[in-house]
Order: structure tokens, then C-alpha cells, then sequence
């Protein structure tokens, strides 16, 4: 699903090592057993993915807010907002120019 957003990731490789990772977040994937935080890693370069089991700490760039756990349901929340203020914005798009039927004489 589509996420967007800035976030600072602390991550914890799969051979134990941590890092800090700066992410321009562009998607959530949902899979059996594993989540993905999608985007592009601003300190590495190019698309990365991490799972978000493996994030220890996620701090959003633009709110400033920690979360040191419940990261997936946080992540899930975000990306069901931004859902719904697509939905919101395209059919405030498709009814554009049309007449309002509440308004008919």
C-alpha cells in the first residue's frame, strides 16, 4: 500500500548490527510473516526496503514523533489516512464542474 512520508529509522540488520537510516518512505508491502517499509534511503542511495520487525526505532521527520514500539500499527495508521485523503481528494477531482444534486430547484 502507498506510504508517504520522512522518517529517521534506527535498524537492526539480520547479522545484529544497528544502524541509522534516513527514508523517504513511498510504501508499505504487507506479506505472509513480514512487513517492508519501502523508499528511498537518503544516506545509501536508491530503493531500499527494511522490515519493520527489524526497526527499533522509527522517528517521523516531519511531526518529530518517536516510537519505539507499536511501529507496524503506526506505519498501517498512516498509510490508511493517506489512503483515505487520496480517495477524498480524487473524487473531489471527478465531481469538479458538476452541479450539486442537493441543490437542484
Amino acid at each position: 500500500m502507498p506510504l508517504e512520508g520522512s522518517f529517521e529509522l534506527v535498524y537492526e540488520d539480520g547479522n545484529g548490527a544497528w544502524s541509522a537510516r534516513r527514508l523517504e518512505a513511498r510504501e508499505l508491502k504487507l506479506g505472509p510473516g513480514r512487513t517492508l517499509i519501502g523508499g528511498i534511503d537518503r544516506g545509501r542511495g536508491g530503493y531500499r526496503g527494511f522490515r519493520v520487525d527489524r526497526i527499533r526505532r522509527l522517528t517521523d521527520g516531519a511531526t518529530g514523533q518517536r516510537v519505539e514500539a507499536g511501529i507496524l500499527d503506526l506505519l498501517l495508521a498512516r498509510a490508511e489516512v493517506q489512503r483515505r485523503e487520496r480517495a477524498a481528494r480524487a473524487r473531489r477531482l471527478r465531481t469538479r464542474g458538476r452541479p450539486d444534486p442537493r441543490r437542484a430547484a
